[in-house]
């Protein structure tokens, strides 16, 4: 049950969307509403989505965040969450990202599965989702927390959207059956030196439990996965801090590349 009256989930939903469209930190909104539950959180993000919509834009996917236990453990976080992804946040393959919309971001590897088939949990598995899976792609992300040095709690970053700003989807897919999903191997190089490396596994034992996971999510809510969404699964990598100016490429076994600039 939720703690907030529609007011102030409303308030709260346009301060946190009034930080990201204008790029400036807060604090986090636990801070002034510690009584605030999940459902509260999940109906902040909920309505910030609505506002979006009403002004015209499109909601393109949807990503799990916070999927890795050690990023669980790093952020202080007991369970992955979930964000919209909204038409303005996708940037092309090898495209620029203009830092000065954005306030302190960090880039992922990750992977993304494309539905053929609805999901709508509870009780969603593995097999339900790869047997629900088009195809599947790489993808990065680049997380932006409108909180103040990245500093939250899990009901605070729910609400501002899981941290969502911008996305880039590399332009290779392959069919789920043909990838070794759990043993996929991902390298990120900022300016041509390897920072990062990573597999599948890193997220929850199985890139398709994310998805899963997400159903289950938003089933509680009595909400689905349609056929034909785009679904980010969190982080293969840890998240690493980029600055105007830094260039990134990202190396998927079987999967190709995907690289972007920061300007």
């Amino acid at each position: 049950m939720g703690n907030l009256t529609k007011d102030q989930i409303e308030q709260l939903a346009e301060h946190c969307e009034n930080a990201e469209l204008q790029a400036y930190e807060i604090t986090k909104i636990t801070d002034d509403f510690p009584d605030m539950t999940y459902k509260d959180a999940f109906d902040i993000q909920w309505e910030i989505r609505r506002r979006k919509e009403a002004r015209g834009h499109k909601i393109v996917g949807m990503k799990m965040g916070l999927t890795s236990w050690a990023k669980m453990a790093q952020m202080g976080v007991e369970q992955p969450c979930y964000g919209f992804l909204a038409d303005y946040f996708a940037v092309p393959d090898g495209g620029e990202i203009k830092i000065d919309e954005l306030i302190h971001p960090k880039i992922e590897a990750e992977l993304a599965f494309v539905t053929k088939a609805p999901l709508k949990g509870p009780g969603v598995h593995i097999a339900d989702v790869l047997r629900a899976t088009d195809f599947v792609m790489p993808a990065v992300e680049i997380i932006d927390s409108r909180y103040k040095d990245f500093k939250f709690d899990l009901k605070s970053v729910i609400a501002d959207n899981s941290s969502s700003s911008r996305f880039v989807a590399g332009g290779t897919m392959a069919k789920a059956e043909d990838l070794d999903l759990k043993n996929i191997g991902v390298v990120m190089e900022l300016n041509g030196e390897v920072v990062q490396v990573g597999a599948g596994a890193a997220v929850l034992g199985h890139p398709a439990s994310s998805v899963a996971m997400l159903a289950n999510m938003l089933g509680e809510r009595g909400e689905e996965i349609p056929a034909g969404t785009y679904i980010m699964i969190g982080a293969i990598t840890a998240a690493v801090q980029v600055n105007k100016g830094d260039s990134f490429t990202v190396r998927y076994q079987d999967l190709g590349t995907v690289s972007g600039k920061f300007v």
